[in-house]
Parts: C-alpha cells; sequence; structure tokens
C-alpha cells in the first residue's frame, strides 16, 4: 500500500477529504479554486465538506485545474498529490484517534441515511 493509497483511499479519505488535500496541495485557497471553476466558494466549501459533490463536467475541470484524476478525486486511486510527509511515525494515540474519527463518520453516515428513509415513511404518512 503506498501512501499516497493510506491517506487519500476510499477507506481513509472522503471525496471532500481528497478535494482539499489537492487543492492545498496546488497552493489554492477556496476562493481560488471557486474562481477557477466559475462557482461560488461555499459551493467548493460544501464539496469539501462532503454536503453536495459536483455534476462530472464539473468534475472533469475540478480534475484539470488541481492535476488530479477524476478517478483519484472519487476513489483514491489514481494521480494525486502525495500524503503529508511522514518523516515521524504517527503515534498509538494518533492512529487511535483517526480510527474513532473513521468509526464515527461511519456512523453518521448511517444516521444520515436512516433520517432520509424515516422522512419519506412520515411524508408517505402524511399524504396518506
Amino acid at each position: 500500500m503506498t501512501d499516497e493509497q493510506e491517506w487519500y483511499g476510499a477507506d481513509t479519505a472522503t471525496f471532500g477529504d481528497r478535494l482539499a488535500g489537492a487543492r492545498e496541495a496546488t497552493g489554492l485557497d477556496q476562493k481560488g479554486l471557486a474562481a477557477k471553476l466559475g462557482v461560488k466558494a461555499s459551493v467548493i466549501q460544501a464539496w469539501e465538506n462532503d454536503l453536495k459533490e459536483p455534476r462530472a463536467n464539473r468534475l472533469q475541470m475540478v480534475s484539470g485545474v488541481l492535476g488530479v484524476s477524476m478517478s483519484w478525486l472519487l476513489t483514491g486511486e489514481g494521480t494525486g498529490p502525495d500524503g503529508p510527509d511522514e518523516s515521524s511515525p504517527m503515534t498509538s494515540d494518533l492512529v487511535d484517534l483517526l480510527a474513532e474519527l473513521r468509526a464515527l463518520r461511519g456512523q453518521i453516515a448511517q444516521s444520515g441515511e436512516k433520517l432520509g428513509r424515516l422522512e419519506k415513511q412520515l411524508r408517505k404518512a402524511l399524504k396518506d
């Protein structure tokens, strides 16, 4: 497993994480990337926070501006920036903290899906 896969792989990072990492690697802030793409900075923020995802044509523009492949942005596999410098190994406390954050992210995603299903059921019940 390469450092890039470890830091930006599907099990470790989200689309928003990879977008933010690639943007930072190019030295752009959210406003700068937004200007290059012709969108508002709030759109970039939503993408990086995994609240929204760009359409295919915008995704192609993002990958071109940031110099990464579209597949890397979506999955973490392909051409992307290097992960953070690992000259100093992570302590076990930091590894544990990262694992806990990943588990929490998974729980939040499951809760979001459950909330969506419950909202659908409620809307259906209100119509009936």
